[in-house]
């Protein structure tokens, strides 16, 4: 995702500031990810372009609260001793969010300078980062927080929007409001409460199945597929809704990489079964998925096994949009050897064939650094290394249908490779296409 994350947090951050707690709830969901398992650097970087100047302030609170969370992982020391242009961005930034008229977004502001401030080089980088005109200000701010420590966080605004304090009587809803806004109101406090069951449901069973797909007796780990596959057929909400990030298809995941071959074999069965039920709504997990099915068992000895991994795949292609498989194959194809790699190219092959003609961009994208890869580690005999020529008929396989579909452009792709690889080019086009 790194290259796509300034756009993506764009598009996130001005959800953000949507009055409806759903939405809110899920950019949040999708920020924390973000902050989890990309590259830090860029991760900074597209918050700081996304939402730090945004003129609403939820999003700036949205915004801070997630670059707090950044910082704190990656640590001071990496943040005031590393490149200069991370410094330069991120010490500026902080401090504006620091005097930030929302005290939601200034709290975390001042939180993320309490944090940085510990670090023995957070005074030079002041002085060399921060206006001198802010200086004397950021100072202040600092001793305060390091004398009177941040204090609690404050209320989200948002919660309390649309009401008004009056003497003796609390916090009432304003008088201005009218019955239908009212009516809007509890609707909305209903749905909340609907959705925290909702949350607390879809904990209960991810404990639950996972308890199953987990337990030390075999018997108990193939009543947990039996579970979750009668689960994706009569309620397949609640199972969606446990995919990410972290929910039962990590422990299935487990279950199609365990010794136990029995097990192993019946997870691939049910697999297929449970991509025909849910189709798309397993886009979320391909990554992990593809892995699982292809790493150990398309090159197992034990036919059933490889059969059944070959069945998972055809399940995934026929059900999900091939779009979603295109890179996890091409990766898997170019590291994988024996006869897992020659399924997997046969497969990207097939795939080109249904996906050129929508997505060529896609394809050239994905595919010719794979194709580049297998022309270049072949032999003078023009086979690739390989299980006795059969990834070197698959590679002539994949050479047809990119051919087939892409026409002369092709050769004007390969035009910028090196002499020898396209030499096998010509000699895949030329001689092992015609033998098939």
């Amino acid at each position: 995702m790194d290259q796509e994350l300034e756009g993506t947090v764009k598009a996130l951050l001005q959800k953000a500031g949507e009055s409806n707690t759903f939405i809110r709830q899920d950019v949040d969901a999708a920020l924390d990810c973000m902050v989890q398992h990309c590259t830090p650097t860029r991760c900074i970087g597209a918050l700081l372009t996304g939402g730090i100047s945004h003129l609403n302030p939820v999003v700036r609170k949205c915004t801070a609260q997630h670059l707090a969370n950044l910082l704190e992982k990656v640590g001071a020391a990496r943040l005031l001793s590393g490149g200069k242009d991370l410094t330069e961005r991120i010490l500026p930034a902080i401090t504006k969010l620091a005097q930030d008229s929302s005290q939601e977004a200034r709290y975390f502001g001042r939180r993320m300078l309490l944090f940085l401030s510990s670090h023995p080089d957070f005074d030079k980088n002041l002085e060399k980062y921060i206006p001198t005109k802010d200086l004397q200000t950021v100072r202040d701010t600092v001793l305060t927080l390091r004398t009177k420590g941040l204090g609690e966080m404050p209320q989200d605004s948002q919660s309390a929007r649309g009401r008004r304090s009056l003497p003796g009587s609390g916090t009432v809803r304003a008088s201005s409001l009218n019955g239908e806004q009212l009516n809007q109101t509890n609707r909305s406090e209903h749905i909340d409460i609907k959705h925290q069951k909702i949350i607390a449901d879809k904990n209960e069973y991810i404990k639950q199945i996972s308890g199953l797909l987990g337990s030390k007796d075999f018997r108990e780990r193939i009543k947990g597929i039996d579970q979750l596959v009668a689960d994706c057929e009569h309620n397949p909400n609640m199972v969606v809704n446990s995919i990410f990030p972290v929910g039962v298809f990590d422990a299935f995941k487990a279950r199609l990489q365990e010794s136990n071959s029995k097990v192993n074999l019946y997870a691939l069965e049910s697999l297929q079964k449970i991509t025909h039920l849910l189709k798309d709504s397993l886009s979320q997990v391909v990554n992990i998925l593809v892995p699982a099915i292809v790493d150990n068992h398309l090159n197992s000895k034990n036919n059933a096994i490889y059969s059944a991994a070959i069945g998972a795949l055809n399940a995934l292609i026929f059900n999900l949009d091939n779009i979603l498989l295109l890179q996890p194959f091409c990766t898997k194809a170019q590291f994988l050897s024996g006869k897992a790699k020659m399924d997997l190219i046969e497969k990207v092959a097939g795939l080109v064939k249904e996906l050129y003609p929508r997505k060529p961009q896609m394809v050239e994208q994905k595919v010719l650094p794979l194709l580049w890869h297998l022309l270049g580690t072949s032999t003078h005999s023009g086979s690739i290394h390989g299980r006795s020529g059969s990834v070197r008929t698959a590679t002539a396989k994949l050479c047809q249908a990119l051919l087939t579909q892409m026409g002369s452009s092709l050769n004007e792709f390969a035009a910028s490779q090196p002499t020898n690889l396209k030499n096998e080019l010509h000699l895949f086009n030329s001689t092992v296409i015609a033998e098939l």
